[in-house]
């Protein structure tokens, strides 16, 4: 039986999430040169970060749906660079969960952190001098649409700019905008144990 493959991908800015043609936009067949993975879920295209691919049918499965009371959760970690100075009342709310249109989220573990070293982003973001802004870590165990900036927008903090950290026990780890890495078997496994499967 042939080993199963996993790809972990920084995603630039711009990106369309997809390999399949995109209108001319950049897609992931720019940056991936491997046949037969697909995304396990989806980063919109203005959002940076960790994208995982694999020809694993059970394992895209296992990143992308929610966990339940059988299975653990998989959290994924954001860095949010939002508007203004969340004080401990907005993250209270974000902690406990917030009431978007279609309906309540999953309590996320959020915090205020110092400014990641990361990329310049192109295009840089609106900067507005009478506006302050700040980076937040957020985790999350579900993976709704523009769930991060709806719900950073809900407690009146909207984001700017949006990377995925980490995906469970993966993480970007030094991976610049569209460079990949293959993930060890350990790594997989490791993947696999944090969903209790």
């Amino acid at each position: 039986m042939p080993s199963k493959t996993c790809i972990a991908l920084n995603k630039p800015y711009g990106m369309i999430c997809q390999f399949s043609d995109s209108g001319g936009k950049p897609t992931l067949a720019d940056v991936v040169d491997q046949p037969d993975v697909y995304p396990a879920g989806r980063l919109d295209t203005d959002s940076e970060g960790l994208v995982l691919l694999t020809d694993d049918g059970a394992l895209q499965a296992a990143i992308t749906q929610p966990g339940s009371r059988r299975r653990g959760k998989l959290w994924k970690t954001y860095w949010a660079q939002v508007e203004g100075e969340p004080g401990e009342q907005a993250l209270a709310v974000l902690r406990s969960g917030v009431a978007l249109k279609d309906g309540q989220s999953r309590p996320a573990k959020a915090s205020v952190i110092a400014q990641p070293e990361l990329w310049p982003r192109d295009p840089p973001i609106r900067q507005r001098q009478s506006i302050p802004t700040t980076w937040l870590a957020l985790q999350l165990a579900e993976g709704r649409n523009r769930q991060v900036r709806r719900m950073t927008a809900a407690v009146g903090h909207p984001t700017l700019r949006l990377i995925r950290a980490a995906i469970g026990p993966i993480h970007l780890d030094g991976l610049a905008p569209g460079q990949s890495r293959r993930l060890s078997n350990e790594q997989i496994n490791q993947l696999r144990a944090a969903r209790g499967g």
